[in-house]
């Protein structure tokens, strides 16, 4: 039998771009569990993408995934098909503008790719406790000091 979870997630950034976290809520039966981390230069929304990114890892077989986030950027790109057409046009969002964060759609397809993930956008900031929850873990963490890089983020890319 397939177990059934519940996952809210939330990102947070301190100055878009800046230091940035995440937060994550998993929620299975009784059971439940917090997640958080952070980097020290990273945008918004790398770090919404990276709280789903991160909880969906962190199940370790295939589940039936309700994942609630209040970034319309996540939930509209993967319940519209938007992220997988980035991908089959090798991350071009037209054929002259590419897709922006690459990297964390591929690893977010990736990851839900091994559940049954349903999607579902909840209005943010608006008293969820669970949402709320996740801000606070995802703001606590953009505060924490020495906090790595994003390496993904073009800020913190090495120069060649």
């Amino acid at each position: 039998m397939v177990k059934t979870i519940e996952i809210y997630t939330d990102g947070a950034c301190l100055g878009n771009p800046g230091p940035g976290g995440y937060g994550a809520v998993l929620i299975y039966g009784s059971h439940r569990r917090e997640l958080s981390g952070g980097f020290r230069l990273t945008t918004n929304n790398r770090m919404e993408m990276m709280g789903a990114i991160v909880a969906l890892n962190t199940l370790t077989e295939p589940c039936a995934v309700t994942l609630y986030s209040d970034s319309k950027y996540v939930v509209d790109a993967l319940v519209k098909g938007w992220a997988k057409r980035w991908q089959a046009r090798n991350w071009m969002r037209t054929k002259t503008e590419p897709a922006l964060n690459p990297d964390l759609w591929a690893d977010l397809l990736q990851a839900g790719d091994r559940h049954q993930v349903t999607w579902r956008w909840v209005k943010g900031h608006a008293g969820h406790p669970e949402n709320e929850r996740c801000d606070r873990l995802a703001v606590a963490a953009a505060h924490q000091p020495q906090l790595p890089p994003d390496l993904g983020y073009p800020g913190n890319r090495p120069l060649r």
